[in-house]
């Protein structure tokens, strides 16, 4: 009987113990993520599988995966994560001009990440019915888009907050139409496979 018992916890411990810390692991270092639809396009696909690493800093040009749930007014799947871009961190100033060019602290951003001029414009008409001819900034926005919860005067992202944008504009979803992502609602910094077409987009970006 002892022999049995024995043989069974032989196999047995390892096996929890790597259950163990693979739920560690997923719990603090990093978990996988699955795109659903097109706003990251031509960088990430519909149904591409990516990791969202958990410890890694959040930065301007950072992918990043959140819950949506209380962020989107729209969104009510309390499970939906979203994955974008990080255009603007806090204390940073946005400005969008109706040409496509992106102004963070009113320093032109090379969007390097999109080689689409028609995406970099289209979709990015809104905030108000003179946007196609001035663009928009968090102001306009903050206060033409009924969906905001934080209405901003100072054209800054709030401190411990984000400004995300869709690669794909002309058909994400995204801080344009209902404002900041909280940090605490942030999952992880999404990262591509090596073999995965323009990971280089993704993994460690800098704008």
């Amino acid at each position: 009987m002892i022999t049995k018992v024995t043989r069974y916890l032989s196999w047995l411990i390892p096996i929890i113990i790597g259950l163990v810390i693979a739920l560690l692991i997923r719990q603090f270092w990093f978990t996988m993520v699955k795109v659903d639809g097109d706003s990251m396009q031509p960088n990430l696909q519909n149904n591409e599988h990516v990791v969202a690493v958990k410890t890694s800093k959040v930065k301007r040009g950072s992918v990043i995966v959140f819950h949506a749930y209380g962020v989107d007014a729209t969104e009510k799947d309390r499970n939906a994560v979203y994955v974008k871009r990080v255009v603007a961190v806090g204390g940073d100033t946005v400005r969008y001009t109706h040409a496509g060019k992106l102004y963070v602290n009113n320093k032109l951003v090379k969007q390097s990440y999109q080689p689409s001029r028609y995406q970099l414009t289209t979709g990015s008409y809104m905030a108000n019915s003179h946007s196609q001819f001035t663009g928009w900034t968090l102001n306009s926005l903050s206060h033409d888009q009924p969906a905001w919860q934080v209405k901003v005067t100072n054209n800054r992202v709030p401190k411990g907050s984000y400004f995300v944008l869709g690669d794909h504009r002309s058909v994400s979803n995204d801080g344009r139409s209902w404002g900041f992502v909280p940090q605490s609602k942030v999952i992880g910094i999404v990262k591509a496979w090596p073999w995965q077409n323009r990971k280089q987009y993704i993994n460690n970006y800098q704008p």
